[in-house]
């Protein structure tokens, strides 16, 4: 269910500092380990927990100042779903698509930003970005019908943003563009049976003839070069490179889960036993030693490279200058490079651990599967971020993508 929330206005409310916002979401995490088994049972984030969230105002993260919201930058965001994928792998992620999707939602032109967080200053914008649909271009605007799957934290959401190919009075596709449609307009399929973050409720969201009005479309190549129909001024949050900023924005729940991994065999290792050997204790063990010391070298490795990419963004953000082509790619290949180091972690984790680590009241084999399934989003895969890279250093002209 949808509600709406009075969050105070920018002028009485100062702007939490980043390690504030990271600071609240620590405090979550025994909430979020405690709610865990029962967000995956129940394929969603539960209600609490969307509250207490909420109420940490960690959904506005992104979200402009004149309606409440922060205008976080790019280190805050990564840390502060971090810091909840500790808790719970898929609140974090459930959090991080929120405020990317709340992000490019401020994107758009003044009339739709009023449409979203003027009505409802909590509102909570979810989507898909891939134009699995049909336009038909009438007066005012389009009309639109199609599917779009795997729109996590679609349970918690008010409004949706959805990609569409943009059409023009002959039927002839003309573009690409995302749109703005409120929830209430789309029907929901439950379709999310998966293995690994269940709870991130990323069902199928369907249009049927669904009236688009002009002033929520945008342009989708228009806004990878930077030219955006909101106006913020020439520097901050909104200035941030389109393409790299939905690419390393959701590596931070994956850090978390990384985290997360190491804390648990760590902490167990005192007192679990190495079966068949002498050792009493895995920490007695040299092999378990070499193997903690490689896992932990590997989840700080992806930190290294998340928040160099965050500090590159934040910084050319913060000075109103755009990113060149080279390190755009590069922040491509540190998501991905970041996401296969925290997967070969944790894959080396579960070996320290044992066969325990299956039990289903074992909280390592879910943050397991929960990165397993976030590490294959199509953003994140490790090769296709070295291609790009590999590509732009080599001088190869030719381009796979055009989210680079």
């Amino acid at each position: 269910m949808t509600t709406t929330h009075s969050l105070p206005t920018p002028a009485t409310s100062p702007v939490p500092s980043g390690a504030e916002l990271v600071a609240r979401a620590v405090a979550l995490q025994p909430l979020l380990r405690e709610h865990a088994a029962k967000i995956e049972a129940d394929r969603r984030v539960t209600d609490e927990v969307i509250d207490a969230v909420t109420e940490a105002g960690l959904f506005r993260l992104t979200m402009p100042r004149r309606f409440g919201g922060y205008e976080s930058d790019v280190r805050t965001v990564i840390d502060v779903t971090a810091a909840l994928a500790e808790g719970d792998g898929s609140t974090g992620w459930v959090t991080a698509v929120i405020n990317m999707c709340n992000w490019l939602t401020a994107l758009f032109p003044e009339q739709a930003q009023d449409d979203v967080f003027g009505a409802d200053p909590g509102a909570r914008v979810t989507g898909v970005f891939g134009p699995t649909s049909t336009s038909r271009k009438v007066e005012g605007g389009w009309r639109m019908s199609g599917r779009w799957y795997y729109n996590s934290g679609s349970s918690h959401s008010s409004w949706a943003v959805l990609g569409m190919p943009l059409t023009d009075e002959n039927g002839e596709v003309v573009d690409q563009a995302m749109t703005l449609v409120p929830r209430t307009e789309l029907t929901l399929e439950d379709t999310w049976f998966v293995s690994g973050l269940r709870g991130t409720a990323s069902n199928c969201l369907i249009a049927e003839d669904v009236f688009v009005p002009e002033h929520r479309v945008m342009s989708v190549p228009r806004a990878i070069e930077g030219d955006i129909p909101a106006d913020h001024g020439p520097t901050g949050l909104f200035r941030t490179a389109f393409s790299p900023l939905l690419t390393v924005g959701l590596v931070g729940p994956q850090l978390g889960m990384g985290r997360a991994a190491l804390k648990l065999v760590t902490e167990k290792a005192a007192t679990k036993p190495v079966s068949y050997t002498y050792y009493e204790t895995q920490a007695d063990s040299v092999a378990v030693q070499l193997q903690v010391a490689e896992a932990a070298m590997k989840i700080d490795t992806a930190h290294l490279h998340v928040h160099r990419a965050a500090a590159d963004l934040d910084t050319a953000a913060a000075l109103g200058a755009d990113l060149d082509v080279l390190t755009r790619a590069r922040v491509r290949a540190d998501s991905g490079h970041a996401i296969d180091n925290l997967l070969s972690a944790i894959g080396t984790l579960l070996n320290v651990h044992g066969g325990g680590a299956f039990a289903e009241a074992n909280a390592l084999q879910r943050i397991w599967r929960d990165a397993s399934v976030a590490g294959r989003h199509a953003a994140s895969i490790p090769a296709v971020g070295m291609e790009i890279y590999g590509k732009v250093l080599l001088g190869v002209e030719e381009r796979i993508t055009p989210f680079v």
